[in-house]
């Protein structure tokens, strides 16, 4: 099992959910959030007044816990769907899940997603 963690922006919600639910993803945590990446948070556009240090722009963090064959699937698809080509369209983060277990049931594994 992995968990994939996608750092979107706002407006891209409704996208990644429909994603989300066509791969058969279960289940998924949001979380709002703000943060910059590489580009500090600063626009495509430079001048000289650019205030230092970074801006904190409003992003959301989606986290969803599948079974490895689904993951390159789902990846595949945020990234042809998500990309808009500019700074800032987020990031996706795959990590391993050793185990789940169902607090109602008991159950374990991939039953328990």
């Amino acid at each position: 099992m992995k968990e994939i963690e996608f750092i979107i922006k706002p407006e891209k919600m409704e996208n990644l959910k429909r994603i989300l639910d066509n791969c058969g993803a279960h289940g998924v945590i949001v979380t709002y959030l703000s943060g910059y990446g590489h580009q500090r948070g600063v626009r495509q556009v430079y001048t000289r007044n650019e205030p230092s240090g970074g801006t904190l722009l409003p992003k959301l963090s989606f986290r969803t816990v599948v079974p490895d064959g689904a993951v390159e699937e789902i990846v595949a698809k945020v990234v042809e769907e998500l990309n808009t080509g500019s700074f800032g369209d987020g990031k996706i983060f795959i990590r391993n899940i050793e185990d789940v277990v169902q607090i109602r049931t008991g159950m374990r594994g991939e039953e328990a997603l």
